[in-house]
């Protein structure tokens, strides 16, 4: 009996000391996952450049209209004003408008007339869009993202 552990012994010795590509079997295991947190980290930091690109332009757009009431007129102006902030963005758009109320709630046609009891108040709005497509395909998920911005501002009178 004593010959039989001694034997169990030399041979569970022999297995637990022989270490050779244990180190390689853990990079194995280790590399693929890291390889996927790396790759969901950049394209994490991709979608968050691009969804500051949009802001940027819509608050561009917004700043540009609220300089005065011509601006604020200016739906056009402000919508390159967008797209040139947003540089070399293939697929932004922008869209803008402006709506005037009464200080009192009272609704205003954006007329000198109107508001006659109080003053006027001109907000232009501006509402920046773009496309993101994602490096890694997720099944299920889709494979572009809308990324929109809105950027609201009131007009110094």
């Amino acid at each position: 009996m004593k010959a039989l552990y001694s034997r169990l012994f030399r041979l569970v010795r022999r297995l637990h000391g022989d270490r050779s590509g244990a180190s390689l079997v853990e990079f194995a295991i280790v590399a693929p996952i890291f390889l996927l947190l790396l790759a969901g980290i950049v394209e994490l930091g991709s979608a968050m450049n691009q969804s500051i690109i949009v802001a940027s332009a819509a608050r561009a757009g917004v700043e540009y209209g609220a300089q005065n009431l011509v601006t604020a007129e200016d739906v056009s102006g402000m919508v390159s004003a967008a797209i040139a902030d947003g540089g070399n963005e293939p697929g932004l758009s922008a869209t803008a408008s402006y709506a005037c109320t009464c200080a009192d709630g009272s609704a205003s046609t954006c007329l000198d007339t109107d508001c006659s009891s109080s003053y006027r108040i001109v907000r232009v709005t501006v509402t920046a869009t773009d496309a993101f497509a994602p490096f890694l395909t997720v099944p299920g998920a889709p494979d572009v993202f809308s990324l929109t911005q809105t950027a609201i501002r009131e007009v110094s009178i």
